[in-house]
């Protein structure tokens, strides 16, 4: 198991698609940094030897914000506009979808579980 950008990768995944556990890194920049590393994307995690890890290490922490501080920096800017109470702010804060989609239908991972309104069942006549 190599550590990378203080992440656990997978021993047994080839590189490029175990680069892509890190937050902040997806196929497309994984592929960047290995090609500017010079190290084969087919290569296994347990293959790497000592300093390519440490050369992987040094062209992510130099180039590329990943994990705690993207996490930071998102959360950052999300506050923001919900301070400055922009559109998109306020979206975020009643938590709702913020770029446009439709609510009426779909958005249902964002507003959660659909709660039923009206519609309840009328009361059976009881004898007296």
């Amino acid at each position: 198991m190599a550590r990378i950008a203080s992440v656990v990768i997978p021993s047994e995944k080839q590189v490029e698609t175990a680069l892509t556990y890190i937050y902040g890194i997806g196929l497309t920049t994984s592929r960047a940094i290995l090609a500017e590393a010079k190290i084969s994307p087919t290569t296994r995690v347990k293959d790497l030897t000592e300093a390519e890890e440490t050369k992987l290490n040094d062209i992510i922490s130099s180039k590329y914000s990943v994990e705690g501080d993207l996490k930071r920096l998102v959360t950052n800017n999300i506050k923001r506009l919900k301070d400055i109470n922009s559109y998109k702010g306020l979206r975020h804060k009643a938590k709702l979808p913020v770029n446009g989609q439709r609510t009426r239908t779909n958005a249902r991972t964002r507003k959660g579980k659909a709660i039923a309104v009206g519609g309840a069942q009328p009361k059976a006549a009881s004898k007296t």
